[in-house]
């Protein structure tokens, strides 16, 4: 009969090519690969969005993985300079409120999902994604991070493949995946700014400040010292 681990209803016999037999994994489910596409700047991406809607693979599932940024609809937040932090206080509910938006994102996602309606049937960018989450009321950060689940092609910036940090945090997991890198002579200096720190003098100085409040009063004497020292030395 049909097999029911798997999306064939056909009940036919699967591919015996060895070419085209897929990583098993979670028992007898087949894995296809994700193609993880990093780019350079979000403006590529819509540019690439463009070009796979003139394809024929318009209507694989996909997803564009973003900053808030670029994604943020609430009107409080989006306003906000630190919109990362003002985001996670609201899901954590500190002032006593919440992200409507957030608790919309099914909205936004089932439309994705079942491609119907006023959902986005072929190729999409990240403008469509966030007038659609608008019209829905639905948050379209987290809703492109809950299609990533589904997705065949994952579109992204350079640094949410490179930097360890983003990798962890947006739960991206590139084993046994497909990463395609555009223009990937500009690795080496994304590379060198994911893991390079710019401070302002004035920064250090407030930072020594801080430090010789704290080794004076006997806070944790023995972690603030050798840190006020070498505020010192670059200062």
């Amino acid at each position: 009969g049909p097999c029911t681990e798997c999306s064939c209803s056909s009940g036919k016999e699967p591919d015996k090519d060895p070419s085209h037999t897929k990583k098993k994994q979670n028992g007898d489910r087949l894995c296809v690969p994700k193609i993880f596409f990093g780019t350079r700047t979000h403006k590529q991406i819509t540019q690439i969005s463009r070009e796979l809607k003139r394809t024929a693979y318009s209507y694989v599932p996909m997803t564009i993985l973003s900053s808030r940024d670029y994604t943020c609809i609430h009107p409080v937040v989006s306003n906000s300079s630190n919109r990362n932090e003002m985001c996670v206080e609201l899901l954590e509910g500190k002032h006593g409120r919440s992200c409507s938006y957030y608790h919309g994102v099914h909205k936004l996602v089932e439309h994705h999902a079942l491609q119907l309606g006023h959902g986005l049937p072929q190729a999409w960018d990240i403008e469509d994604l966030v007038g659609l989450g608008r019209k829905l009321r639905a948050c379209p950060y987290f809703a492109a991070r809950e299609l990533m689940m589904g997705a065949d092609i994952v579109f992204c910036p350079y640094n949410y493949l490179l930097d360890p940090q983003i990798r962890d945090s947006m739960d991206i997991n590139l084993k046994d995946q497909v990463v395609i890198l555009d223009e990937a002579h500009n690795i080496e200096d994304c590379a060198r700014e994911s893991v390079s720190y710019g401070v302002t003098e004035s920064q250090l100085r407030a930072a020594r400040e801080e430090l010789d409040f704290m080794v004076s009063n006997s806070i944790r004497q023995q972690q603030h010292e050798p840190l006020r020292a070498v505020c010192c030395s670059l200062v």
